[in-house]
């Protein structure tokens, strides 16, 4: 269970915030040589898997507190003032004395995306930057983007049990890895650590690559550590695989404009639903909504839903008792 309420915060979200040059729709075949090509739109905004997650819990209604790193420089400066302006409290963003803040470009072409991350100082993110103080005043921990950061990835396994002996639950989505290794002995400490694992469905079979089907693959994830996994499986909708049941929920049908992020928005939704207390089915049914309904807008951030639009949209048996500050 959560830790109680009277913490100050219900979720401290770990891992990458950046700024997002968003341009699309592009050519599939780039066109290299020089060449001025044109596109539709361009757009800055917050990105960082971490950072949306964030962003997405505070504005379903959670006290979020953020840790991790960004650079000296004005593309940190826009990071720290947009978690701070959608309610992140960012206390614990540290301000790296050297290393530049990540910049990631996302060339979208339709419903697909190529992204190019130039990391930064995601390579210094490390658990100096998750202050002991702070595990002990919240509920839930998250982290986002394991393979990205190296040094944090090392002991993060560390920093999910510290949080633990400190009465908080914990979370993670790795995300991709672009190294394609996905390193078991780097990844296994840490799901014997964690509470929910929150992968994509590519990104549940590449950590199960023996597993027939997604199914298969939450289930053996589940057997290696964490209490339950929750896949996010596109059009299928998602779900959710303890190691003995199997629970699913439809996705929410829109027209989306952009699905940068959407995925990082499944993970706030799903958080919030458990630390108010919901029941598996309506949580998993929540996050639905919320990734579904994040993708109206452009970017990660503009179109998160409030908790009263996702659960419109996903209709929930409210307990008696939230826990949550909404």
């Amino acid at each position: 269970m959560p830790a109680p309420r009277s913490r100050p915060f219900d979720l401290l979200v770990v891992g990458d915030a950046n700024p997002d040059v968003v341009l699309g729709p592009v050519p599939r075949d780039l066109a290299y040589g020089q060449r001025e090509q044109l596109v539709e739109r361009a757009d800055l905004v917050l990105g960082g898997s971490a950072a949306i997650t964030a962003c997405g819990a505070a504005r379903l209604g959670l006290r979020v507190a953020f840790a991790g790193r960004v650079g000296d420089d004005p593309a940190g400066a826009f990071v720290r003032t947009a978690l701070a302006a959608r309610g992140v409290d960012t206390s614990a963003l540290t301000t790296d004395p050297e290393l530049a803040t990540p910049l990631t470009a996302v060339l979208t072409h339709g419903a697909d995306r190529a992204i190019l991350t130039a990391p930064g100082c995601l390579a210094a993110t490390g658990p100096q930057d998750v202050p002991d103080a702070l595990l002990a005043g919240v509920r839930h921990v998250h982290a986002g983007s394991f393979f990205l950061m190296p040094r944090l990835a090392r002991s993060l396994a560390t920093v999910f049990a510290r949080a633990r002996e400190l009465g908080a639950t914990t979370s993670l989505d790795t995300n991709d890895d672009p190294s394609g290794r996905w390193d078991r002995e780097l990844i296994d400490p840490v799901l014997k650590v964690t509470d929910q694992l929150l992968p994509n469905a590519a990104e549940a079979r590449a950590l199960a690559p023996d597993a027939d089907g997604v199914a298969e693959a939450a289930a053996e994830l589940a057997r290696r550590g964490p209490g339950l996994v929750v896949v996010k499986n596109g059009a299928e909708g998602a779900l959710a695989h303890d190691g003995t049941r199997l629970s699913t929920a439809p996705a929410v049908p829109v027209e989306p404009l952009d699905t940068v992020g959407a995925g990082d928005s499944f993970d706030a939704g799903f958080l919030a639903a458990v630390l108010r207390g919901l029941a598996l089915p309506d949580a998993l049914a929540v996050a639905a909504a919320c990734g579904s309904l994040s993708t109206r807008g452009r970017g990660g951030t503009a179109t998160q839903p409030t908790w009263d639009e996702a659960v419109g949209c996903a209709p929930v048996n409210r307990p008696t008792n939230s826990g949550s500050s909404a």
